[in-house]
């Protein structure tokens, strides 16, 4: 079989290495399922990123939906990001991992009245409104707290970024944003006394891999921007999102972000205007992995089935997307290869990792690593099936961290 590796999980001696550290013995330490991330190949996503866009030395916002991991976010602000939060809960933790409010944008398409008065009341650095109904109440609340709310306008290219459907937000038929008509209407009004138009967002979804649609929708928001300017209004920034793709297999080529830039940064470097981006999968998908224990194996018919102690409590992915993670074993061992489906203990048919996947006979009590698992992984688990969530634990070089201990048995039943 193949082997998906990077800088910082890599195979030593038939060994999986996460930094300087063998996966087996953060295992031992912490048991199994457990999520492991790596600080290093963190940094080096942010330098990488920054490094393909210095032409126009954009802000980068990390998108703290990938992981909210409140020493994830601590770190990524270490790294120089702010923090893109979508509820007050992610606020709430970006504030307390110590990103000041002036370094945390305020997204999301459904706010609650009381999740915008906590953002302003937190002084971010804006809020990024998607309908008119938002701009009104932002500007009620705004005048109830004697403030003048920093707002952008997400606007919808109405683009394809030929991305799952489940993670589209970039055409009309979903939604998020504004069209181009209605935008104008609510930049150009004089009606909301108590709002500031800093900006303008667009967002076009997530796995995205080609420039394409993303300099397609650049230049739909650069001509608009320049007709808002030819009726007198001038916005601080331009805020090209995320969604930037990371390599889920091993025989897939690594994402070109310096093209990607070369592509893109033409369009807006001459507006005048600062750029923000959101990162999120980028720099956290690739920076961690589920490690599991193999439990069983059993053959129906012709089916063949490893089943592991983590299923689609610790990472729905698969069950909500179909999406591909790459399950390699934690030791190599020269042993026959046949095809298996990787399937958890959850009282659902729809709980697997893999299906018709080349695997190594695996014996009980051995370890597979589902790769990818840094973004959306831990951030989306649940308690399904009475299931305690499971620790994360950060390595940095030669040392490694808890930064979430494992449920125990009686945390089930907090708040019940």
């Amino acid at each position: 079989m193949k082997y998906l590796e990077n800088r910082s999980f890599y195979y030593n001696n038939n060994k999986l290495y996460v930094e300087s550290i063998p996966v087996e013995e953060i295992v031992a330490a912490f048991g199994t399922p457990l999520y492991i991330y790596s600080e290093e190949h963190l940094r080096h996503q942010v330098d990488s990123f920054n490094a393909a866009f210095k032409e126009i030395s954009p802000r980068v916002f990390y998108a703290v939906k990938a992981n909210n991991n409140v020493h994830i976010i601590q770190t990524m602000h270490a790294l120089g990001c702010g923090a893109d939060v979508n509820s007050a809960g992610e606020l709430y933790k970006a504030l307390k991992a110590g990103v000041p409010g002036n370094f945390i944008i305020f997204a999301g398409v459904g706010k609650t009245e009381e999740e915008i008065r906590y953002a302003l009341q937190s002084e971010v650095l804006l809020i990024k409104a998607e309908s008119e109904a938002e701009i009104s109440t932002i500007n009620t609340i705004a005048g109830e707290l004697g403030c003048k709310a920093r707002v952008a306008l997400r606007v919808n290219p109405d683009v394809d970024a030929k991305t799952h459907p489940y993670i589209s937000t970039g055409l009309l038929s979903n939604k998020f944003g504004l069209a181009f008509q209605p935008a104008y209407s609510l930049y150009t009004s004089h009606e909301f006394k108590n709002i500031h138009f800093t900006g303008i967002d667009m967002h076009l979804g997530s796995q995205i891999l080609s420039a394409d649609p993303y300099c397609e929708a650049a230049q739909k928001i650069v001509d608009f921007i320049l007709t808002l300017r030819a009726s007198g209004l001038n916005l601080h920034h331009l805020d090209m999102g995320g969604g930037f793709g990371i390599t889920y297999r091993p025989e897939e080529k690594s994402f070109d972000l310096p093209a990607f830039a070369q592509s893109l940064s033409p369009l807006v470097k001459n507006l005048g205007m600062e750029i923000f981006f959101e990162p999120g999968r980028f720099f956290t998908g690739n920076a961690g992995i589920l490690v599991t224990k193999v439990l069983y194996s059993k053959k129906n018919g012709m089916k063949e089935f490893l089943v592991v102690d983590a299923g689609m409590s610790e990472l729905i992915r698969p069950a909500l997307y179909s999406s591909y993670h790459h399950v390699q074993p934690v030791t190599i061992k020269e042993r026959e290869e046949r095809i298996f489906d990787v399937v958890g203990p959850i009282c659902e048919s729809s709980d697997y990792f893999a299906k018709e996947r080349e695997l190594p006979l695996m014996e009980r009590g051995e370890y597979l690593a589902v790769c990818s698992g840094g973004a959306y992984g831990s951030v989306m688990s649940s308690q399904y099936n009475a299931r305690p969530r499971v620790p994360e634990i950060l390595v940095q070089n030669s040392t490694y961290t808890q930064i979430r201990r494992r449920d125990s048995l009686e945390d089930l039943l907090t708040g019940e």
